[in-house]
């Protein structure tokens, strides 16, 4: 049987009888359907604000997360996660926004990055690719370098409280520099605290905090970087550079590790 192209509705015969008048337009959201979560912006001259840049996209306590089997991940992390947080693909567009953000505030001025080691290796690299690309493309050459410091502040899942200085270059060639600190999470704050006071002492002409992440916990001091990812709730997390004794730095999503995964890999 051939495909029957027969039209769906009636024809109209042109002319025929008087114009109808147009039906109501429908309730703005009819019932069941989902509210946008912010008001339509008038991009003609609105004076909204802009979004909270130190906020970063937030997830709240409830969120379930995403189903592991709707992504590929390593098969050696079978049994050992969760769920997935925050997929790859949105950490991505995300830090190409915290890129435009930074370097519309620090305005075209020379950085010099400093990269909190390891956990924020990855965010750190792709922030600076995309620094980097805006640069490209304006009309003035944005000197960047990058140097390195590594902290230790957790043994297993739980922050001892103390931030101990493993590495890193001499803190005095920070002197007169806009330096824009990367770090991967922001949790209690104490860390980054113990930090930015350490680099004050060399007198830095400017010091701005990024970090992928914030988390929501009761032991928080309030500290708020100026840049941030993804707020999120006070869960374990795993992945995109971020490790549990080492393990799951190889991951490319954000995800939270269960119980097993602690145990299997607790030292």
């Amino acid at each position: 049987m051939g495909l029957d192209c027969s039209p769906s509705f009636p024809a109209r015969r042109l002319g025929a009888g008087q114009p109808q008048p147009h039906p109501p337009p429908p309730p703005p959201h009819p019932p069941g359907a989902v509210r946008p979560a912010f008001p339509a912006r008038d991009m003609a001259g609105s004076s909204e604000k802009a979004p909270d840049s130190g906020r970063g996209v937030v997830l709240m306590d409830n969120w379930p997360g995403y189903d592991l089997d709707l992504f590929t991940y390593p098969q050696h992390y079978y049994g050992d996660l969760e769920c997935v947080l925050i997929p790859h693909g949105i950490i991505v567009d995300r830090i190409e926004r915290l890129a435009k953000d930074i370097m519309k505030d620090i305005g075209y001025h020379d950085i010099l990055v400093l990269c909190v080691l390891k956990g924020g290796y990855k965010f750190c690299a792709d922030l600076v690719e995309h620094l980097k690309n805006i640069s490209r493309n304006s009309d003035r050459f944005v000197s960047m370098k990058v140097d390195f410091i590594r902290l230790k502040s957790y043994k297993n899942d739980r922050s001892m409280g103390e931030m101990q200085i493993i590495g890193g270059e001499d803190l005095s060639t920070l002197a007169g520099k806009n330096v824009l600190i990367v770090e991967d999470v922001v949790g209690t704050g104490r860390t980054m605290e113990a930090l930015l006071s350490s680099i004050e002492k060399y007198k830095p002409n400017m010091v701005k905090v990024a970090s992928l992440l914030v988390k929501r916990t009761a032991r928080s001091d309030s500290f708020r970087p100026d840049y941030a990812g993804f707020e999120i709730p006070d869960v374990f997390v795993v992945g995109y550079a971020l490790d549990y004794n080492e393990y799951f730095r190889d991951l490319n999503h954000i995800c939270v590790i269960n119980e097993h995964g602690k145990e299997k890999y607790r030292i």
